[in-house]
């Protein structure tokens, strides 16, 4: 009985400890669900091996993304994105005419 006594805060701290440790798993989780479900085309990414691109597409069937890396397509899954920043911006290309001097 007095083992018992001795061994229940043990036990009480032990389930504390696991509580915490897996409430702060599922937070993680659920950060990582948002990132993944933010994506979208001309967000900057890198992937889990390293490899930086822009999305170029998102197929939700086949959770996938096509990543445009230096104007290379690349069909990634969607859980190979490690981080994600905005999107990049929409750069217009404007023609200037050059008017030659003769």
């Amino acid at each position: 009985m007095n083992s018992l006594i001795s061994l229940l805060p043990m036990l009480i701290l032990f389930g504390g400890m696991m509580f915490f440790m897996s409430r702060s798993q599922k937070k993680q989780q659920e950060a990582r669900q948002k990132l993944l479900d933010g994506l979208k085309p001309g967000s900057k990414v890198v992937t889990i091996g390293g490899l930086h691109g822009v999305v170029a597409a998102v197929n939700e069937e086949a959770n996938t993304v096509d990543l445009d890396c230096e104007g290379v397509i690349l069909e990634f899954d969607r859980s190979a994105i490690r981080t994600v920043s905005e999107a990049a911006p929409v750069v217009e290309e404007t023609k200037e005419e050059v008017s030659e001097d003769k």
